[in-house]
């Protein structure tokens, strides 16, 4: 199964984005392999886009991208990798998104979509990502 991010659902749905056909073309592949999904973190990442919720769940619909749960031992990775951020000297106060995006990856052991791979490599490596620079 693979996760996707919000970059890559944005890009696909967006006929002015330069990375639009690169995002078609892996989700294309990938649906070949293996289902589609994104959890709820990632929806509030792509709902930002939109001015009407029905609007994207059609994206979605047609992207055939269902959508999953956090588990509750993502959510305890993602503390910990904001935790090793913080010591690094990020500045962020709270946990960034992509932390939760990155342990909910690991955890379920889901193929991460990206296009913003630094992050996900830094805190969580064992990810397997599909990135531009990976395809």
């Amino acid at each position: 199964m693979f996760l996707v991010d919000a970059n890559v659902i944005i890009d696909a749905s967006s006929e002015n984005s330069e990375w639009r056909r690169w995002s078609v073309e892996v989700l294309q592949r990938c649906m070949q392999s293996g289902p589609l999904g994104l959890n709820a973190i990632i929806y509030a990442e792509v709902a930002g886009a939109f001015d009407d919720s029905r609007d994207l769940d059609r994206l979605l619909e047609d992207l055939q991208i269902s959508r999953l749960q956090l588990p509750y031992e993502a959510a305890f990775l993602a503390s910990k990798a904001h935790l090793k951020y913080r010591r690094a000297g990020g500045a962020k106060t709270t946990a960034l998104p992509d932390f939760f995006i990155g342990a909910h990856a690991k955890v379920e052991r889901l193929t991460l979509i990206t296009r913003d791979a630094a992050r996900f490599q830094t805190y969580f490596p064992a990810v397997v990502l599909i990135t531009p620079d990976s395809t």
